[in-house]
């Protein structure tokens, strides 16, 4: 059963004797029936929450619920304030916010058990919920950018709409939230910060650790906003209303401070606090003082049985719910290399990387209006530091942006751009520092389309330099596509010297619906994309977006190679050597794809060569080739396939450019591991 605010019903929270926008406080004798949704709404939260945890004690729950008892009026303040066109984000603690939006508590209790008619099919449970324009999750401060992102589409849509974020006292631990602050202060976003203090994050009291006052932190970055409680709960729903009309009429961002208790354990029944202090707080519940008050009073009877009633029947409902099924097709994966059977001649325009990547990016921002680019030093003249965006900040104004140095937020805000229906491309400086984004990668982007049973997709496209031979040292040197890699519903892509980036881009934004990271190798930037073919080489590819490009010379292969983005460069010069030099024939493979990723394009060469070489920048240890390996060795495994990687060696990278060089693969290792495994030994 649905019972929640009308969420274009803000105009009705006016009572017709309000004048200038103040309004007096009713009497006892009409408080009921003055808040009579609110009150319903509340009390609504607090029995579902509470019927969870008898669930839960029961063995009928999955994982463990966050319940909100004790702070049901943060939830209903913001939700009779909400429109349409409004973003909300909360956190694990997200049962009230989601009923208070409107959302099903037939829908949240089925999918708290699990079941295939919960809100999300049982996939995301108690933490992971997406309604419209709803969504939690569970990871503490990555919520926050999100909304930032949304804030930020509903700014460029200009339909009045804002963004909320629900946060607890203890996620002001985290550094991204600080980092959405400065952005969303310095671009102007409609976003409402809440924070529900509680004074605990989970079992540590909030004095251990936070200094400081709480709206300081927001003041800091210029953002204003107001402090209440909910033990004064219709001061609460009066400055909540005014403080959400502020930052829909200004279009800034604001803070609303909430000082509140959570009666129950954190989760489940970790619980460690006095209980004399929950037994005071027990006592001065808003909720509690209502029913105590008000406990024969005709319209709270009738709000109290409904409210049992509506939970009762979301149980049954819950109960009478079938499990779904786990599995998910990735529609991601378009055709398996399996199925493209046919080879064609690589055709495309000789470019310089740069202007082949910015000429596709530029074809973007003219065809789709929901196209953005985000990133460190990417507006014109500058253009970015290897000068791939150019002037486009000047041909499309606002359409290109300069962030600050924070990663996690800008990914973070691209995630929520996406989630908003818009196509942000984030660029990341340099690829080393992709580590400092992983959460928003791994526990965001990745996530987004199963655990909310296909309701959101998060279309972002993060494009990243990686690798060495510029000098950089090593921080601004390393290959790390192996951590990036593995995440279903994601696409990890890499360019390599013999393919088309303006067409690997072209089939990002014509084929793709979800988070996609393109490696682009740093040698490479200084190099043309060239279809032309070496002297008794052909080069192909297969047919569909993402192919793999095969330089071959029409003859029986002694060797099968493999080359991972910027290895191309080495592995192509040594396999014309050995051809040259030693009347040694490889095949090169070049896989734009290296997620998701299937070995079934080496089956023909294979069967000949029976020798398998694979060439990467990265380290060898849990690399791409080690996977390679696996899967060949476990597609074929009475073929007696000889196998070698040739990988950097195991260190960091050196700033010394010969140092470099030792670390690194090189054509002249490439060549002597090709007549090593064709003929036992080096010639």
């Amino acid at each position: 059963m649905k019972r929640g605010f009308p969420l274009d019903a803000e105009a009705e929270l006016l009572a017709p004797d309000d004048q200038e926008g103040k309004r007096e406080e009713p009497g006892e004798s009409d408080l009921i029936a003055r808040y009579s949704r609110e009150i319903d709404m509340a009390i609504t939260i607090k029995f579902v929450e509470e019927r969870l945890l008898e669930l839960f004690g029961q063995g009928k729950l999955f994982g463990t619920v966050h319940t909100c008892v004790g702070q049901e009026w943060s939830a209903v303040s913001v939700g009779r304030c909400l429109q349409p066109q409004d973003f909300v984000f909360s956190n694990h603690r997200c049962h009230g916010h989601f009923l208070s939006y409107g959302g099903s508590a037939n829908a949240l209790i089925a999918e708290v058990m699990g079941k295939e008619d919960g809100v999300c099919g049982g996939r995301g449970g108690s933490q992971h919920l997406c309604y419209q324009r709803f969504f939690s999750n569970g990871i503490q401060g990555g919520i926050a950018p999100l909304a930032a992102g949304t804030a930020l589409a509903n700014q460029r849509e200009e339909n009045g709409g804002i963004a909320v974020v629900f946060l607890g006292d203890g996620t002001l631990g985290q550094g991204i939230l600080y980092e959405t602050m400065n952005i969303a202060s310095k671009w102007n976003l409609p976003l409402l910060f809440v924070v529900e203090n509680n004074f605990y994050a989970q079992s540590t009291a909030s004095h251990e650790t936070l200094s400081g006052e709480i709206r300081h932190r927001f003041e800091a970055f210029g953002i204003e906003g107001m402090e209440n409680n909910t033990w004064e709960w219709q001061a609460l729903l009066r400055d909540m209303e005014t403080n959400v009309g502020m930052v829909r009429a200004t279009g800034k961002p604001r803070y609303h401070v909430i000082d509140t208790y959570r009666l129950k354990p954190h989760s489940k029944g970790d619980d460690n606090r006095e209980k004399e202090e929950i037994l005071r707080f027990t006592e001065k519940d808003p909720l509690n003082v209502l029913l105590r008050r008000f406990a024969e009073h005709p319209a709270m009877e009738a709000i109290i049985a409904n409210a049992q009633a509506l939970v009762d029947e979301a149980v049954e409902f819950g109960e009478s719910s079938k499990f779904g099924s786990a599995i998910a097709l990735n529609p991601q994966e378009n055709e398996e290399n399996s199925g493209r059977i046919g080879w064609e001649v690589s055709q495309y325009d000789k470019q310089r990387f740069p202007a082949s990547i910015q000429a596709a990016l530029a074809a973007e921002l003219e065809g789709n209006p929901k196209a953005i680019l985000i990133g460190e030093d990417i507006q014109g003249p500058y253009g970015g530091a290897f000068k791939v965006t150019g002037d486009l900040s000047l041909r499309y104004p606002g359409r290109v942006r300069n962030t600050p140095i924070s990663e996690p937020a800008i990914v973070g805000i691209g995630n929520g751009l996406a989630l908003a229906g818009h196509r942000p491309v984030v660029e990341i400086m340099f690829g080393d520092f992709l580590t400092l984004a992983a959460d928003q990668w791994i526990n965001h982007a990745a996530k987004f389309e199963y655990m909310y049973n296909g309701l959101a997709h998060c279309p972002i496209v993060v494009r990243t330099p990686m690798g060495g031979r510029r000098g950089y040292g090593p921080t601004h040197s390393q290959s790390l596509e192996r951590h990036f890699v593995g995440l279903p519903g994601t696409v990890v892509l890499c360019l390599h010297h013999r393919m088309s980036p303006k067409k690997l881009y072209q089939d990002i934004f014509q084929t793709t619906n979800c988070p996609v990271l393109v490696i682009e190798n740093k040698r490479l930037y200084a190099m043309q994309a060239d279809p032309e073919p070496p002297a008794g080489f052909q080069v192909l590819q297969q047919a569909g977006p993402f192919p793999v490009t095969w330089i071959c010379s029409g003859n029986a292969p002694d060797v099968t190679v493999v080359a991972i983005g910027g290895t191309s460069v080495d592995a192509e010069a040594a396999v014309l050597e050995v051809f040259d030099e030693h009347d040694l024939i490889a095949d090169l493979y070049l896989p734009a794809a290296l997620y998701p990723l299937s070995v079934d394009f080496l089956a023909t060469s294979l069967q000949h060569s029976r020798n398998l070489v694979i060439v990467e920048e990265g380290l060898g240890f849990a690399g791409i080739g080690s996977e390679i390996i696996a899967q060949v060795t476990e597609r074929w495994p009475d073929w007696g396939i000889r196998c070698q990687r040739i990988t950097s060696f195991e260190s960091p990278i050196p700033t010394s450019r010969p140092l470099e060089e030792e670390i690194l693969p090189t054509k002249e290792r490439i060549v002597q591991s090709l007549l090593t495994i064709a003929h036992g030994s080096a010639l």
